[in-house]
């Protein structure tokens, strides 16, 4: 009888971990295309990702860069003070999206312009994305909006 119990024992407990190796596999696997890793213009300069690499890539919108194409296609800089990346998107911008404002983008880096399919940009006169702001910093370029 105690033999029994102690093999029921050791199947519940052989089981438990492979279903917990089975569920952080599956886990991992459905979260691989929902991770994206930030990126200041300076790092993409320094290391140029892959081109089928989707990433986050963030800093200020460049002075006097932004040019509109044909329909809903933008062209504009962004640039975190160390280095400048182009910038292409097609679609509508968010209703703030200006120069020297902060943003961010989502999208891919190929043949040396930023393929962008999403823009993001700041919600008010004080917020940027922390990313950002820490690029920004690193470059010595970053001014705090309350003086401080």
């Amino acid at each position: 009888m105690k033999n029994l119990k102690k093999k029921r024992r050791v199947q519940v407990i052989v089981l438990a971990v492979v279903a917990l190796v089975v569920s952080s596999g599956l886990i991992g696997y459905a979260m691989r295309d929902g991770i994206n890793f930030f990126r200041a213009p300076s790092q993409i300069v320094a290391e140029p990702p892959a081109p089928n690499e989707v990433f986050r890539i963030g800093g200020l919108v460049e002075e006097g860069s932004i040019i509109r194409g044909q329909g809903e296609t933008i062209q504009f800089s962004v640039t975190d003070g160390g280095a400048s990346i182009p910038v292409t998107f097609s679609g509508v911008l968010p209703d703030l999206f200006a120069e020297n404002q902060g943003m961010v983008g989502t999208g891919s880096y190929v043949n040396g312009v930023f393929e962008a399919t999403e823009i993001l940009a700041k919600h008010d006169e004080t917020y940027m994305p922390t990313e950002v702001v820490d690029a920004l910093k690193e470059q010595g370029v970053y001014k705090d909006p309350n003086g401080s």
